[in-house]
């Protein structure tokens, strides 16, 4: 099995470096890409810095945990080692964000195209930067509980957080892919109408796509480790190959943050040009 854990720790490190570098470069030109929409580009922001958080610490910490307790003979799931505990709270926090965010995302973009022109009054960018920074201060406060409750009762709550935010994301995004698909078509309004309500959709039509591929993505990287949750969260004991099974299926999830930028540099152009030109400035400058 130590070959097995080798692995996890260089696959990681690997991913930590790339997901650190991708989401300082997207954050970078989200905040420069003039033309996305306010509230469009304060979801996306939220959801490149918990995956530059998952680059930047979380997967670091879980190889350094993992190396650490081979090292040292100890379980990977040891509650009062130092090193677990820093982990343990930097990945609830970020993944906590991610997930949270995504499902804000996928709700966004759906309200966006549902709504058209209501959609300014009744989501504004107030109402927006009050749910992001709720995501962030609810994961970060439950972060700190999960160390206070029995390990039965933490993975339950990771186990419905997880399969929540994926059957709410799910409902959105088919909603959202039929409306794109159907909805001019099956309402009766007037020609003049009509055609403003294609300009408003075309407007969103990339966010929306762009959404729905970082959706398809979310549940590919995510669903295992909620099978395994639930799994967890309701067997009795023993359970420590189902636990070491976990730590598999958190790298799946921690790769979902490298994926993300991809997906965003893919589907949106204006980020692709703002990124491949600072990608281009960077590499100019060291040749």
């Amino acid at each position: 099995m130590d070959w097995l854990y080798l692995t996890l720790c260089i696959l990681n490190a690997n991913l930590s470096y790339t997901a650190t570098i991708l989401n300082i470069v997207t954050i970078y030109a989200i905040v420069k890409t003039s033309s996305l929409s306010k509230n469009f580009k304060t979801l996306l922001l939220s959801l490149a810095v918990s995956d530059l958080g998952v680059g930047l610490l979380a997967q670091p910490m879980f190889a350094a945990h993992i190396m650490d307790s081979k090292q040292n003979n100890e379980t990977l799931n040891k509650p009062y080692n130092a090193l677990y505990i820093a982990f343990g709270t930097s990945t609830h926090i970020f993944i906590s964000a991610s997930l949270f965010s995504v499902t804000a995302l996928c709700a966004d973009r759906y309200l966006a195209i549902y709504l058209h022109l209501r959609y300014q009054e009744l989501v504004t960018h107030k109402r927006v930067t009050i749910a992001v920074t709720s995501i962030w201060v609810f994961s970060a406060l439950t972060s700190l509980l999960s160390f206070w409750i029995s390990t039965n009762i933490m993975f339950a709550y990771y186990a419905i957080r997880n399969f929540s935010c994926i059957i709410t994301a799910t409902s959105l995004s088919v909603k959202l892919k039929q409306t794109l698909r159907h909805h001019i078509t099956q309402i009766q309004i007037p020609q003049e109408a009509q055609n403003h309500l294609v300009e408003s959709v075309q407007r969103n039509r990339k966010s929306a796509m762009a959404s729905l591929y970082v959706y398809l993505v979310f549940i590919v990287c995510y669903l295992p480790s909620i099978c395994v949750l639930i799994t967890i969260a309701t067997i009795s004991e023993p359970r420590n190959n189902l636990q070491h099974l976990n730590f598999y299926t958190l790298t799946l999830m921690f790769l979902n943050s490298t994926l993300n930028p991809l997906i965003y540099c893919w589907k949106l152009k204006q980020i692709r040009k703002t990124v491949t030109g600072k990608l281009r400035d960077v590499f100019s400058r060291h040749t």
